[in-house]
């Protein structure tokens, strides 16, 4: 079965954005982004909640759009419609365990978790991502976002790598001991 990967960009205090969705403090630009945009080509699936995928608006994303043209989008929403339809993205009306095991068991690759705090805080409730990549930022935001949202459930991460990039990026990469 393949994994649910959480890749995020995430200040040194834990937020993936700051207040209003700001992300003018994160690294733009240089070798990590260009790495994390070469990942991205690697999968062939990404979820994510409502408000990450509205996120986009803001960069040119037309509501009904892939915001990744060479993947499948499953967009968790109860109140997301679109005017414009596309065989690449999909709205699932409700959080739904079983339409998550269905991709993880059906994907051809990993499956892209992008961004969304509280999502991914119910994934990571109910224990379905299996590795952690976070793009650490040289920055503090003090509130926004937070990497699991409201989630308050705990668990020991073993890194399994590290890279350093210009302008102080970090990458850790973690797989979940949910047996701990």
């Amino acid at each position: 079965m393949n994994k649910i990967v959480y890749y995020v960009a995430i200040s040194i205090d834990g937020f993936i954005c700051g207040l209003d969705g700001d992300i003018s403090g994160f690294v733009g630009e240089g070798s990590g982004v260009t790495k994390y945009m070469s990942d991205l080509k690697g999968f062939e699936t990404t979820i994510m909640g409502k408000d990450t995928y509205e996120f986009g608006y803001a960069y040119g994303l037309k509501p009904g759009q892939p915001a990744y043209a060479h993947m499948q989008h499953y967009i968790f929403s109860k109140s997301l419609q679109f005017d414009s339809k596309s065989d690449q993205v999909h709205i699932i009306s409700d959080y739904d365990l079983d339409k998550i095991k269905e991709l993880k068991q059906n994907s051809t690759t990993d499956i892209y978790l992008c961004g969304g705090g509280v999502f991914a805080g119910w994934l990571f409730d109910n224990q379905l991502i299996d590795v952690i990549k976070v793009k650490i930022n040289p920055l503090i935001l003090g509130a926004g976002v937070r990497l699991f949202g409201e989630s308050t459930s705990g668990y020991q991460l073993v890194l399994t790598d590290t890279e350093s990039y210009d302008g102080g990026l970090v990458f850790n990469t973690y797989s979940i001991n949910y047996n701990s």
